[in-house]
């Protein structure tokens, strides 16, 4: 398989060139943060927690798409998949602080861990006061007993949708961080790859996958996953990563969920009805209620074809944050 075609000036600025585009594709509702790599809201309430999220880039439109009201108030954006730096972190965290605190969500990974809490210890050097939600949904990373090894992906949208809604509502940072870690203890996720992304500066993918193969549980940068296997049907497919996701919490007859069906990059609209279908179709048949679904990309791999399901079950309090309006580039509920 050779390198893919893309649309690309010079490969090493490709994290300024998007941000540059996504400021201007807003319409003054973001702003460039002092010419760095981040994203902060033009408008943010004094007196209001601070919601900030980050990690690396290449995952478009997460983080910066989500940056707007009862969304994220910033985001420090790393080089292609490569955490964004203690000091970027730490001068986007002054950025958006108005006195409550700051709440900080990112996906669970090694870099992005170590270097959101340098920059907490920095914060709190200059009086910002943080909390931290790390978000580890994928089942296919760690066993349930190792859950704080499991690595984030698309269901960081669920937490920061229900994140940013109790951010813009509540006064207290630890009301907001008690929230969020119940939308991250009850959010799941799984993904299965097809093929491969790339990295822009090299244009080499980021694995190797066989054309008649896929690999169930693959992470967003081609970590491994739990199996790999000759291509099946979208139903066959669909039902067992819905199994092993509602065996995790577990999920059982009575409960209520919302349903996140994810584009990795490649994959088509078509593909992801066709499965978000048959998760309705299990879920059903286990006695489960679908809140609402959300389907697009939320967390993408480049070109990596391949989608991924997140299930969160709902209570009261968190269907309340999900469903409250936002508004931003790449998510708007009225």
């Amino acid at each position: 398989m050779g390198k893919p075609k893309k649309l690309l000036n010079n490969p090493v600025d490709v994290v300024t060139e998007l941000i540059d585009g996504l400021t201007a594709a807003c319409g003054g509702d973001l702003r460039r943060l002092d010419g760095r790599n981040a994203v902060v809201r033009t408008e943010i309430a004094d007196g209001k927690v601070a919601l900030l999220i980050g990690g690396g880039s290449g995952h478009e439109p997460m983080f910066p798409g989500f940056v707007g009201p009862n969304l994220a108030d910033g985001a420090p954006c790393g080089e292609v998949f490569a955490a964004p730096t203690p000091d970027l972190i730490l001068d986007t965290l002054s950025a958006v602080d108005r006195g409550r605190g700051v709440l900080m969500v990112y996906g669970n990974y090694a870099g992005d861990n170590m270097n959101f809490d340098i920059a907490a210890e920095l914060a709190e050097e200059v009086g910002i006061v943080t909390r931290t939600v790390r978000v580890w949904d994928d089942v296919a990373a760690a066993p349930l007993d190792r859950i704080t090894d499991r690595r984030g992906i698309a269901g960081d949208f669920f937490v920061i949708k229900v994140a940013g809604g109790a951010a813009a509502e509540l006064s207290d940072l630890d009301e907001v961080y008690r929230v969020a870690v119940k939308a991250r203890d009850n959010t799941r996720s799984m993904g299965v790859a097809l093929a491969a992304g790339s990295i822009p500066e090299t244009g080499e993918r980021t694995f190797e996958l066989p054309e008649d193969e896929i690999e169930i549980g693959m992470g967003a940068h081609g970590e491994p996953g739990i199996a790999r296997r000759k291509i099946t049907d979208a139903d066959a497919i669909a039902e067992e990563m819905t199994d092993r996701i509602l065996a995790d919490l577990p999920f059982s007859a009575g409960d209520e969920v919302a349903l996140l069906v994810n584009n990795l990059g490649a994959t088509t609209c078509m593909e992801m009805l066709i499965v978000a279908r048959k998760v309705h179709h299990v879920l059903k048949a286990r006695g489960i209620a679908v809140h609402r679904t959300d389907v697009g990309s939320f967390l993408t791999c480049q070109e990596m074809a391949g989608l991924s399901i997140t299930l969160m079950k709902l209570d009261g309090e968190l269907k309340r944050y999900l469903d409250m309006p936002a508004r931003s580039f790449a998510y708007s509920r009225a």
